[in-house]
């Protein structure tokens, strides 16, 4: 049985906000996931502006790395 592969980090983000279809690009899951983690608020902080939702880099590379520290603990 093959073991499972540790999440590679995402190192390099855009310098602008990210949208939903980036973020999900991003990470590689379906845009369906993103909008289910904005309802459970388990996701990434977004936030609006105007009807929009948008997503700062930093933070979504904040709450990746306290993913990727809490499987390591």
């Amino acid at each position: 049985m093959a073991s499972a592969k540790p999440p590679q980090p995402v190192t390099e983000l855009p310098a602008r906000y990210l949208t939903p279809d980036d973020l999900a690009a991003l990470l590689s899951i379906p845009l369906e996931t993103v909008y289910a983690w904005r309802k459970k608020r388990t996701g990434p902080p977004g936030f609006r502006i105007g009807k929009h939702l948008r997503y700062d880099p930093a933070a979504v590379h904040a709450w990746i790395n306290t993913l990727t520290e809490h499987e390591a603990a």
